[in-house]
């Protein structure tokens, strides 16, 4: 499944600055959730919705594209330590990828037909997830900062943000683990705003909630 790159809408321009001044003022924005399959998207959208309205999202396992929906959390009351607030809608989506095979669900125990039916519904995930970028005001992009930054997948879906003009921040998660290299993240996004966290763990997500808010804020 090929993730497409867009080309950004002529003459959005005037409409888009009207709106992100409506959505300062309102202090309410639509953040989305994106990156390549289990590279932490719904454990750090839980964690989000945690602790900000204390439930979580969706479920986290180890099996490729266990999300191939997108959910919504509404009403997220992101609040900052120095009494700054910001509401958000948080959207997860699925993991994106540049080829979906059922046969990545065979080595987790799935019969074929059951691997099947899986891989097809991922591919429509990845589908939607990209379609979803439409309607964010801001997006995270969670790589697991453990593999190597530069590949296909994480190209696309920052291409497919910029083409729309969305903002967006690179999330350098797992920093909890052994074999994390942060500063490689850092290295190939040189040009964008790179925040290390540990979903799981909670390491530092203060700081991204603070570099949400700010670019949010325009």
């Amino acid at each position: 499944m090929l993730a497409r790159l867009v080309e950004p809408k002529q003459g959005g321009g005037f409409l888009s600055r009207i709106f992100s001044r409506l959505f300062r003022r309102r202090k309410r924005i639509i953040l989305g959730i994106y990156g390549p399959v289990n590279s932490g998207k719904t454990t750090l959208a839980n964690k989000i919705c945690m602790d900000f309205v204390g439930e979580k999202l969706g479920t986290v396992s180890r099996v490729p594209h266990e999300t191939r929906t997108v959910s919504v959390m509404e009403n997220v009351s992101l609040r900052l330590k120095n009494g700054s607030s910001l509401v958000m809608d948080v959207v997860d989506t699925p993991g994106i990828a540049m080829r979906v095979t059922y046969r990545s669900f065979l080595r987790y125990g799935f019969k074929k037909e059951e691997a099947l039916e899986r891989a097809a519904e991922a591919a429509k995930g990845v589908v939607e997830a990209i379609k979803s970028m439409e309607r964010v005001d801001l997006a995270l992009i969670v790589l697991d900062s453990t593999k190597d930054p530069t590949s296909q997948v994480n190209w696309v879906i920052a291409g497919n943000l910029k083409a729309r003009g969305i903002p967006y921040i690179v999330v350098a998660n797992k920093i909890d683990l052994p074999y994390a290299r942060p500063n490689r993240v850092e290295k190939a996004f040189s040009d964008d705003l790179v925040v290390k966290i540990s979903a799981l763990r909670g390491d530092n997500i203060e700081s991204l909630y603070e570099a949400i808010a700010e670019v949010a804020s325009g």
